[in-house]
């Protein structure tokens, strides 16, 4: 920490400088992501709608979100275990009183949260199912031809925040403002990255799954 005079300035800074920065790319990297797309617009259908768009929209976006019988057989391992991840890593996100305390000051936004044993635990569960997802990638002799440095970073901007979460809940690492820090830097990593990579499907899936049910809504067809 050359640096920084101490733990505190470290913190300081991360909170400070570097929070503002974070936030400022991931706004700035989805804003461009965004337009990229809308930008690229459609062609114009001219043919007569036979049907709307927007309920079959939301229909596609809600459906698509429950994993097909197809999918699940052939790969049950993916399916169950990204289901644990996500599902414990918004938990931690949105219910973990220190976060939602972060929302309530930047958006004025509060709710409940969850006692700290259950979101202990579901960050447990959320690091061991991203290690048994490396794990199958690197195993798995498909997986591990197709993936790319961008996977194994998606992964490991991913796993960083709740590695460096749970050290610091746990004040593994002394002083505590450094292990804060760490967490807070990390998370700041993951804002970063988020826009320009893979990550940045968590926003366009919903974009695609609405304009593929729109399409087909228009046309008439059950999606």
């Amino acid at each position: 920490m050359e640096l920084f005079s101490n733990a505190n300035d470290f913190l300081l800074w991360t909170r400070g400088d570097a929070f503002n920065i974070a936030i400022g790319l991931f706004i700035i990297g989805i804003l461009i992501r965004l337009l990229e797309i809308f930008l690229l617009g459609r062609k114009q259908d001219f043919s007569e709608p036979r049907g709307s768009e927007w309920g079959p929209g939301l229909k596609n976006i809600i459906t698509r979100s429950v994993v097909d019988n197809g999918t699940f057989k052939r790969a049950p391992f993916v399916v169950v275990v990204g289901y644990i991840w996500h599902i414990c890593f918004f938990i931690i996100l949105l219910f973990f009183v220190p976060h939602i305390e972060l929302i309530h000051a930047m958006l004025g936004l509060k709710w409940p949260g969850l006692g700290s044993q259950f979101i202990d635990a579901s960050a447990v569960i959320a690091m061991v199912a991203l290690l048994a997802m490396l794990w199958h990638r690197l195993t798995h002799p498909v997986l591990k031809f197709l993936s790319t440095f961008e996977d194994y970073l998606v992964w490991l901007v991913t796993f960083l925040p709740l590695l460096t979460g749970y050290i610091a809940f746990h004040r593994m690492i002394d002083p505590y403002p450094l292990a804060l820090g760490l967490h807070i830097l990390s998370v700041e990593l993951l804002l970063i990255v988020f826009p320009f990579t893979k990550l940045m499907h968590a926003i366009t899936l919903f974009i695609a799954r609405w304009y593929t049910g729109a399409m087909m809504g228009r046309k008439g067809i059950e999606s």
